[in-house]
This record gives structure tokens, sequence and C-alpha cells, in this order.
């Protein structure tokens, strides 16, 4: 004796309403054989579109058993549930349910896309199956361009893309005129004979009357269950349905029958063994693919809404891209004021810190320091400084500035170019040479206009000097740019103005590559055992420079911590908006499932498609980002924005996280969709 097909015993199926329950189906008992086709009749209500969703694995029964193949249904997991819908059955509705934005071929190839059919096959197959069905010309065309006939025959031809060795009817005729209805029952009963189960739910006699067996249904009971005989249609040996011709003679489906095996895909095609994991992980990458290009076709297909979800995220993106980037600006600009006072340099002075009352009566920083200093293998070079405001004089004209005794080294120390003449060397030093190097400043005011300084002889206090040099004009905002400046060999201005042998402070210039801090301390050793005693302090122009960099970090992360706000708001809009658009969208979402969709591929679709607006609304951030460094110069000319690459990725990953965090929850909402509710909502 043969299993049936498809087994249903003692199956109930109860609805909640309120406090109490509603049964819909009672107790049914039914077998439907391989090769039948069965017409379900009933009036409305009376139970036969809940037997149909039974039967298709739409839904549960509340009790009871219901088999496939001898298979225990109660048994299997959604996903295994979703295989049988994909693989062993066919749908077609009675409203289609075509998707608006995919044309007539997509259609058809969307369950082939969850069977892990490859784009090449699956078009190629849908192509061949509305050419059969005489849509040839209308492949490219999308639902709202097709008449209600040609929409029921796409909708056929998916139902036939993996198979469909059952396929479920529900009321296929009623919303179509008289011959695009019987064009539709007449493509039923050749695909009945060409070996397909056809079961048709309806409750027109005139249908019913096309299958062999015929069950009625009353208040979720069945009432009657008895053989038909099928009306006869033309005894032609081909039959016509639209442009299409479809054989229907013994021959002719036994040479469809042999044609379809032959076919990329079997029309008829069993529960399928497990894959190996190489062909299952490349059906994954394949579905994935296919995720990407479905979310694609959908954000297309509502622009408006997608620009609405990534508003937010191009506001967050660009604000945190150009804060680092004007962050950066800002940190390198203060970074280069204070390279302008001399980078890598340690200063020694006298006393415990600055403000120190007792500094002036500590008189240990001695030439005998600077030599000593010099022979360290970690120093670049050292130059002693002993300042005072002294009047100076050329001509007619009085000015004061402030006077500097300097080593030869000094210049190089801090880092001074020249614009004119050289400095003082060595020698100048050993003979107290009266020769002086001027600012641009003190060029400006003791000279005026006249070109070339050189060789001059200026007056500082009473003391004659030839100017030898003159620095190049550096601005700065650590120091006042406004004083007048000149330098004379220590020598000169120790003995002949300031009348003092020892140094107001001592300057060092770390060789490059050597660590500030250990040389800053083997410079405090060093000189502590010179002096028998720290009478003395330094500072580290590194640890600006570092106080700088932190600060600059800090002030960067604040601001962009703030931005970051904008980010999450963002995002919170990703999520309601996408949370709108399950609501919009759950009729689809129940197409998919109906066809054979997984939980995982509805999750994997709404994910992709919040990954996908929070990536383009990313880079549309990052590309306004750079539009704002135009915007920003014209009204900042201090600094200018620094971009790097290091800010730019962390947005495209603050995009995709935001993206998967806030995608999450509407995608698994649309995930766990009942597939009969999905499908019911308008």
């Amino acid at each position: 004796m043969t299993r049936p097909l498809l087994q249903l015993t003692d199956v109930t199926r109860r609805f909640p309403a309120g406090d109490r329950q509603v049964v819909v189906l009672k107790n049914v008992n039914l077998s439907i054989d391989a090769g039948e086709i069965v017409a379900i009749v009933g009036a409305s209500g009376s139970g036969k579109s809940t037997l149909m969703n039974l039967l298709g694995c739409l839904d549960h029964p509340s009790a009871g058993s219901y088999r496939i193949g001898g298979r225990e249904t109660r048994d299997l997991g959604e996903d295994e549930l979703a295989q049988l819908r994909r693989e062993r059955f066919g749908f077609i509705f009675q409203r289609y349910h075509l998707l608006p934005h995919l044309s007539a071929a997509a259609n058809v190839e969307m369950p082939a896309i969850y069977a892990g059919k490859t784009p090449t096959v699956r078009r190629a197959y849908a192509e061949r199956l509305l050419a059969r069905l005489g849509l040839e010309e209308r492949a490219g065309h999308r639902p709202s361009q097709l008449s209600g006939g040609q929409q029921q025959r796409v909708s056929i031809a998916r139902a036939l893309v993996n198979g469909g060795e059952v396929i479920l009817a529900d009321e296929p005729t009623s919303a179509l005129d008289s011959k695009s209805g019987q064009d539709v029952i007449r493509i039923l009963r050749e695909l009945n004979a060409l070996g397909h189960t056809v079961i048709i739910v309806t409750h027109d006699a005139h249908v019913a009357a096309h299958a062999r067996r015929i069950i009625e249904i009353h208040d979720g009971e069945i009432v009657a269950d008895r053989p038909n005989t099928p009306v006869t249609d033309s005894p032609a040996a081909v039959s016509r349905t639209g442009n299409a011709t479809v054989p229907t003679s013994a021959s002719a489906a036994s040479e469809t029958r042999t044609d379809a095996v032959d076919s990329p895909i079997s029309p008829r095609t069993p529960l399928s063994p497990p894959t190996p994991l190489t062909r299952r992980w490349s059906a994954s990458v394949g579905r994935f693919i296919d995720a990407f290009r479905i979310a694609w076709l959908a954000l297309v297909s509502h622009r408006l809404r997608t620009i609405l979800t990534m508003l937010g995220i191009v506001i967050g993106i660009t604000s945190v891209v150009s804060i680092v980037a004007i962050g950066e600006g800002a940190k390198r600009y203060v970074l280069d004021e204070i390279a302008s006072i001399g980078t890598n340099t340690i200063s020694i002075y006298p006393g415990q810190d600055w403000g120190d009352s007792q500094a002036n009566m500590i008189q240990t920083l001695v030439p005998a320091d600077v030599t000593t200093l010099a022979e360290q293998h970690y120093i670049d070079g050292v130059t002693p400084e002993t300042s005072r405001s002294l009047l100076l004089r050329y001509r007619n004209i009085d000015v004061n500035a402030l006077v500097n005794g300097v080593g030869e080294r000094y210049f190089q120390v801090r880092g001074m170019s020249f614009a004119q003449g050289i400095g003082f060397g060595p020698d100048d030093i050993r003979r107290q040479a009266q020769v002086v190097v001027i600012d641009q400043n003190a060029r400006r005011k003791l000279f005026g206009t006249h070109p070339n300084p050189l060789g001059a002889v200026i007056f500082i206090d009473n003391l004659p000097c030839v100017v030898i040099g003159v620095t190049a004009d550096k601005k700065s905002t650590f120091g006042d740019a406004k004083n007048l400046n000149v330098w004379l060999p220590y020598t000169t201005a120790s003995s002949r103005l300031f009348g003092q042998r020892h140094f107001d402070g001592i300057i060092v210039r770390v060789r490059d590559g050597q660590p500030s801090t250990a040389a800053e301390n083997n410079l405090v050793k060093l000189m502590t055992q010179r002096h028998g005693r720290k009478d003395f302090f330094t500072y580290n122009v590194n640890d600006v420079v570092k106080t700088a960099e932190k600060t600059g970090r800090t002030l960067t992360l604040l601001l962009s911590l703030i931005a970051v706000i904008s980010l999450v708001v963002g995002g919170i809009g990703v999520m309601n908006i996408m949370l709108v658009s399950v609501t919009e969208r759950t009729r689809e979402i129940g197409i998919r499932m109906a066809v054979g969709a997984r939980q995982s591929d509805i999750m994997q679709q709404f994910l992709v498609e919040a990954v996908m607006v929070c990536l383009l609304g990313g880079a549309i951030g990052i590309g306004l980002s750079f539009g704002t460094r135009f915007i920003f110069s014209l009204f900042v000319s201090q600094w200018k924005m620094v971009y790097s690459i290091a800010p730019i990725v962390t947005a495209f990953l603050c995009s995709t996280l935001i993206g998967v965090a806030f995608g999450f929850i509407p995608a698994r909402n649309a995930a766990r969709l009942n597939p009969i509710d999905a499908l019911s909502r308008d």
C-alpha cells in the first residue's frame, strides 16, 4: 500500500479571540496522494483557507498530526518548514502576491534565490517558464504593467520555479475575468497531467468541477469527500494559454516531462539531503549577495524613506569626521607654534621653580657647565643665555630692546634662521667681539625701509656693535611678537654690558632620536653632581608638546563624543524608520516566507538594508566633511582641517555598527512574523 503524500490525522486549529478560543478546524482527517487534483470547497468562513495554510506549512495545527511523505511536521523547526515550502510546495494566491518593485522575471526567480540557485540558472529558467506561459514579452514588466490574468500566470511560474511538486491554489480565478479564469484552470489541469499534485481552494462550483476529487468543508469539519468526473475541455491535442502552447496529450505530456527533467531546475524537486560544506558555503555567499541586491532594490524603490533614514547618519558622520579634522588641524597648529620656540630643548634656570625669590642669589650657572654639557653624547647643542632690557641707538633713533648674551650655538638650538648675514662663531665668543644679530622688529625700528643693515654700527647702551646678521621673521603666539630682540656673544654681554659672569639660564638641545625624558634625568643628575646640590630647575619643551597633544586629544575626544550623540540619534532614526518599514512591508515578508525564505534570510535582508543605509550615509557624510573644509577656510585662516585615514575608517565602522545595532530589532521583528499574519496584512 502506497503512503499518502499529505496526511492529516485529527487536526484541530484554534485561534485566540480575547479570553476564549475559536475553533476553525475540528478533528480533520484527510489524505491526499501524489498526482491528485483536489478541490476543497466551502462557504466563506468554513475553514478551507485555514486548511490550505496547514497543508502548505504556512500554519501549524493546534492539535493532531500532519505528515508530508510520512514526515511529521510538528517535529520540524522553522527552517525545515521553510525548506518544505521552498522545495515541495508552490503557492498560487487569490491576489497574486507579487512584489510591486520587481519585474515579472524577478518575481518568478524569488523562490530559487532561497533555494541557492545561481543567478544565471534561475534567470534562464524563470524566462523559460514565462515563455511557456505566454509571457516572454512581459518578463521585464512590473506587476502594475500586467493584467490580472498575466499576474496570475506569473504567480504560477513562481510556484513552478523550484519544482512545485504540490501546487496550492487559493481561489485562483476569483479576481479574474471568465477567459483568464478558464486559462488558469486549464494550466492547473495540464500541470496535474505532468505529475504535479494540485489542490484548489474555491467556493466556485464551476472551478471545483474540474477536479477529480472534491472535499467539502463546513464549519471546520469535512462533511463530504467524493470523487468527481472532471469537466472535459476541447478534445484538441493542444490547448493554448494566451500566446503559450502547453501540451496536454499523453505523448506531449511525456515529451514535456522529459524536457522538464533535463531543465536546469526540475519541476518536481524532492526534499534534498544535506549538501556538502562547500556547496552550502557557496549557497550562503550567493544568498548574501542576493540580499544586497534585494536590499538595494528596496532602497531605490523607496528613495524618500531611504533619504530620511540616512539623514541622521549623514549629519553624525559629517560632524565626527569634521570635528576630528578640525581638532587635528588645531593640534598641528599649536605644535608648530611650540616648535617656533625650539622643540626638543631643555632649559636650566636657577632656583627651585618659577617665581623663586631666591633665584637672583644663585650664581652657579657658569661657562664650565656649558662646556661639560656640550660633551654629553645625548646633547646636540648647548648655549648660555643672559638677558637685560637696554637702550638701542642708531643715529637719532632710540628704542628699548631685550639684549641677549648667548653662545654661538644659540640660533641652532632655538631653530632660528637668518634673513640676512650670519651669526657669530666661537672666535667671536673668545675675543669678546662687538658684533650683534638683530631681529626683524629691531631692523624695522632702527633702519626703517633700508634694505641692508649689515655693517651698520648701533649702540647698545654705550657699546658700539656691528650688525652682522638679521634673523628671519618668526611669528608665534608664544611670546610677544612685538618685542625687539638683539643677540651678542655672551662674553661681550657679560663683561662689557651686564657686569656678571654667571648666566640667567642654559638651553640644551637634545639630539634627535634620544628620549627627552631620559636626557633630562641625566642632565639633572650631572648638574647636581657638579653643583653639589640641586639649586636649579628644568623646563622641558617636550613636556609642553605632550601637554598640548594631550589637551588636543582630550578636546577632540570631547567634541567627538558630542558628535557621536548625533550618530546615536541617527541610529535611533534608522531603527524607527526600519520598524515602520517592517510594518509597511509585512505582506512582502509573508510572500517571501511563503516561497521558502528562512527566518535568517528575512533577518539578513533587513540587516543588510540597515547597514547599506548607514554605509551610504557614512559615505555621503565623509564627502560632505571634505566639502566643509572650503567653508571652514573662509572663516578660519590660522589653521586648516587635517584629514587622516583612521577617522574615515572609524566612521565607516561606526556606520556598519550602527546599522547592525539599530537594525537588529526591526530585522528580528520581521523574521519572527507569522507567514499567515504577514500575508493577510494589506
